[in-house]
């Protein structure tokens, strides 16, 4: 929400609606500089001004008090305090603090102590987004902050610095509510919001509380189709009902990459004369753009759901591959039941890397067709385009040919079909695709 400026009393505080996210302030009319900041749960008396010290202006940001606490009226006559001292040169937060020389016992919603919520915040839009992140990677760590710490979000950063107990304890509930994996996950991105977080606040503890946590052991999953589960695996894929689910399915296969670039692949993104997809904006954003060579299979499967995805969603097929009565109008939850299909998503995106090995590509071409960082000190030396034309998609052929062959049932096998779709006038769509006619 947007802050405001009306003139601060107890009624007009009590009509203040809560903020639906972050944070606003409500800015007095009256005495400049006095004003209450506006959360989910809570409402804070807050005074900002500027003081000088060497020459420099510094600005000052400090809670006067809890609303309920005190009157507006009361309010106003401390802050109308606060804020003379500051503009004398006098910082008032250090006669705010305990004499052991701990934190303030109040603790401030500012940049210099942000709370977890305002933390976030600025990770997400000062980093995450200018770093071109993808939206699933954000969602992913929203998710981790909005939903499984949700009642820190008002907490200040300070709180779990001096406290790391606090931490470790959240770790190990969410370890047995939710799983190993994401409380690992979770605190991984408590960890990066508070090392963000404390570049501008100096003042918390250097220490990252996450670091006193024991981690869960990580495995990796090891959900991949061998050679002989895939002829299986194919006569369930042919019994779905929904013609594009079963295209998305199987160009996942044959692709081996990560199911929301290929769920919002757009129509325009392909290449047909180039023999490519491209994929704007994958795993770590827009920086990481990449082309897929397109294998034969690949591309007939591409045109078989468009020629689909005209016949039953005319509008959605207009923009995206993968058609959907969605919102977004694009398929949007890619998982089966099980029951229905072994192995979806991520497991295919493994059984690319196993049945790629048993095809004999080289590891280093896997590498390049998933799209993974490069090992070692010759990733510099690669350009992945100069070998998208030729190399990658003779490879990418081998792959989706053994593939096929392992998939295909050779007793039900006839001519002029794939052994699970019947033949379709594929040269004659692409012949009309590279025309540009509809």
């Amino acid at each position: 929400m947007t802050d405001l400026r009306l003139a601060l009393t107890d009624r007009a505080i009590a009509s203040l609606e809560p903020a639906s996210s972050g944070q606003y302030f409500a800015r007095d009319t009256d005495l400049p500089g006095f004003m209450v900041l506006v959360g989910k749960r809570r409402k804070t008396f807050v005074v900002q001004g500027e003081r000088r010290k060497a020459g420099k202006r510094l600005s000052v940001r400090m809670k006067v008090a809890e609303v309920g606490e005190l009157t507006t009226r009361a309010a106003r006559a401390k802050a109308k305090d606060i804020l003379g001292k500051i503009a004398n040169g006098v910082d008032p937060r250090a006669s705010a603090r305990k004499p052991d020389g701990d934190a303030a016992a109040v603790d401030l919603p500012s940049i210099s102590n942000p709370m977890l919520r305002m933390a976030w915040e600025r990770y997400r839009d000062g980093h995450m987004k200018n770093k071109g992140r993808s939206d699933g990677t954000i969602n992913n760590y929203r998710d981790h902050i909005e939903r499984l710490l949700a009642d820190w979000l008002d907490e200040p950063l300070s709180k779990l610095g001096n406290d790391p107990s606090l931490v470790t304890v959240r770790h190990e509930k969410l370890t047995n509510e939710n799983g190993a994996y994401i409380a690992n996950g979770c605190m991984r991105t408590l960890r990066a919001v508070y090392n963000h977080a404390r570049k501008v606040a100096r003042t918390l503890p250097a220490d990252n509380p996450v670091s006193a946590i024991d981690w869960n052991a990580e495995h990796r999953r090891n959900t991949a189709l061998g050679l002989s589960d895939l002829e299986a695996w194919f006569t369930q894929l042919a019994a779905l009902k929904n013609p594009v689910r079963r295209e998305l399915h199987l160009f996942m296969l044959l692709s081996g990459h990560r199911p929301e670039a290929i769920r919002k692949a757009r129509v325009e993104h392909v290449d047909f004369r180039a023999r490519v997809l491209h994929i704007p904006k994958p795993k770590g954003g827009e920086v990481k753009a990449f082309d897929v060579p397109l294998s034969n299979a690949m591309i007939r499967g591409l045109v078989r759901v468009m020629r689909i995805g005209r016949a039953l969603y005319a509008e959605q097929s207009r923009e995206w591959l993968f058609p959907a009565e969605s919102e977004s109008g694009h398929i949007i939850e890619h998982k089966e039941k099980r029951s229905d299909l072994s192995k979806w998503g991520n497991d295919l995106r493994q059984t690319f890397r196993t049945i790629a090995q048993a095809a004999g590509v080289a590891e280093l071409d896997v590498h390049l067709l998933m799209n993974h960082s490069i090992p070692g000190v010759n990733a510099g030396y690669i350009t992945r385009n100069k070998l998208l034309s030729d190399h990658l998609r003779h490879q990418q052929e081998a792959i989706s040919r053994r593939m096929l062959q392992a998939g295909r049932s050779r007793s039900k096998e006839t001519k002029g079909q794939t052994g699970i779709w019947p033949a379709l006038a594929s040269r004659r769509i692409l012949s009309d695709l590279l025309s540009g006619k509809d």
